[in-house]
């Protein structure tokens, strides 16, 4: 894969989401990218003309893709709606005995509104866990507890949904983007100050990372995960993932820069991140919606999911793995695909030799 080692850009300094997600990253796309006033108009009245090379006004928001929809190895199992908008989620194994099978491993999903958590069932069966005051970025899960990133505060709860400690950020300026849990830390990106912070499980500030290429951060959408005994983020505005050790020290970085499967294209992607546990890393990009599979060095394998199968539209659907499924939230809905073996096999995806924990049949 290439390395993107462009000179750092300006780097304007937005304070909340709301800014980030709206005007920040139209305003500082548009400094990215030297966009004047004609090309900024074209960024807000249609976006697939002036990032993805669609030349027709008529065509819905669902319409721009760089290429057509091909067979994929994944079908729609499963959808069910919920109340209220989801704010984050995360896959939360739950160990339940049962007649034929003591200890059966069962995966839900942990989803955070604007006032609860809540632990799901794939099936769509609710138990709240918690009620929730503070707006929710995103969440984690190790070691059994639960850990939850606000703008500026990082709380941490019992599986069961008891609180058991919280911190403020390290800056009264933080804007809290998302975060990973592994070995002993807290790994945060912050959307405002663009670094790492790495913080240990009580809540001590040990370091700020920043990367070598400078993060370039023009909209919410600064992914972090760890595999192993490494960290991965994306460094959004410059199309890149980049790869550290758990104490922060930078190891390489992948991307390139482009609209064809296997490239990040617009103002900033990937905007979230996550590994199988055979070491296979997902993407999940706006503008052309989809979730994308590369192996741990950056070399593309496929799309599991593209925009039509996804739902179209121009921003990025969350997603979470378990074996044979992956679940997408977006908005109020939760979307559950299946591994389908059939489809598979005139797939590069089924052809794939990997012995991909995503392919064990639900």
């Amino acid at each position: 894969m290439e390395e993107n080692n462009t000179p750092d850009s300006p780097k304007p300094n937005p304070s909340r989401r709301k800014f980030l997600q709206v005007g920040g990253s139209l305003a500082i796309g548009a400094v990215l990218a030297g966009t004047a006033g004609t090309k900024l108009w074209k960024m807000v009245s249609n976006p697939g003309k002036l990032f993805y090379g669609n030349t027709n006004p008529q065509h819905s928001d669902e319409t721009f893709s760089a290429s057509a929809p091909q067979l994929l190895a994944w079908k729609l199992a499963n959808v069910f709606t919920l109340q209220d908008e989801i704010n984050a989620s995360a896959i939360l194994p739950i160990s339940q005995p049962t007649n034929d099978k003591p200890g059966t491993q069962k995966n839900n999903l942990l989803v955070a509104t604007s006032h609860e958590l809540a632990l799901w069932t794939l099936t769509g069966t609710q138990h709240t866990l918690a009620t929730l005051t503070d707006d929710v970025r995103d969440i984690a899960v190790a070691d059994g507890n639960i850990y939850i990133l606000h703008p500026s505060r990082i709380s941490v709860y019992t599986s069961e949904g008891k609180p058991i400690t919280s911190w403020e950020a390290c800056s009264d300026d933080a804007d809290y983007c998302q975060l990973t849990v592994t070995a002993g830390r807290v790994y945060v990106t912050d959307a405002a100050a663009k670094n790492i912070c790495i913080y240990s499980l009580d809540g001590t500030l040990q370091r700020f990372v920043n990367s070598p290429h400078g993060f370039v951060v023009p909209s919410y959408s600064f992914a972090i995960t760890h595999f192993g005994q490494r960290i991965f983020c994306s460094n959004p505005g410059r199309h890149l993932v980049e790869e550290y050790t758990l104490d922060g020290d930078f190891i390489k970085s992948w991307g390139k820069t482009g609209s064809k499967p296997g490239e990040f294209c617009g103002c900033c992607n990937p905007v979230y991140i996550a590994f199988s546990s055979s070491g296979e890393l997902l993407t999940s990009e706006k503008g052309i919606p989809r979730i994308s599979c590369y192996d741990a060095d950056g070399s593309f394998r496929t799309i599991l999911l593209d925009s039509q199968a996804l739902g179209g539209g121009h921003e990025a659907y969350d997603f979470h793995l378990t074996s044979g499924l992956i679940v997408v939230t977006k908005g109020k809905n939760v979307s559950i695909y299946k591994y389908d073996e059939s489809l598979a096999s005139r797939t590069l995806c089924g052809q794939c030799t990997v012995d991909c924990p995503l392919k064990v049949l639900a």
